[in-house]
């Protein structure tokens, strides 16, 4: 089983910045992708940025210029860093873990982190 442990999320003024953190620890199959998705309220969860296991990423047109993703192997940790945050960016935010065993994707998600962004 894998578990994956996020934190900071918070209250922030348009214009500002967060950085959100999610840790995973168990039987972690390399390699392996993270990614970050959020669900506003009232809507459906959305891919926001996914980060492989050669460091390769990719991110949502709607964030892309303003949203950075990364990861640390070692720690296998991934961070997404919001700047510039917009209202419309308020979502709880999910970590997502994937790998292939047996051929079969395993996916994992964290228990989600609020983000709110408003004056």
């Amino acid at each position: 089983q894998v578990q994956l442990v996020e934190s900071g999320g918070g209250l922030v003024q348009p214009g500002g910045s967060l950085r959100l953190s999610c840790t995973a620890s168990g039987s972690i199959v390399e390699p392996y992708t993270m990614a970050w998705y959020r669900q506003p309220p009232g809507n459906q969860r959305e891919l926001v940025a996914i980060v492989t296991s050669g460091g390769n990423t990719n991110v949502g047109g709607s964030v892309k210029g303003r949203f950075t993703i990364s990861r640390d192997s070692a720690k296998n940790t991934v961070y997404l860093q919001m700047n510039s945050l917009k209202p419309e960016d308020t979502a709880v935010y999910f970590c997502n873990l994937n790998f292939r065993d047996y051929n079969r994707d395993q996916n994992f998600w964290g228990q989600g982190t609020q983000v709110t962004v408003s004056s």
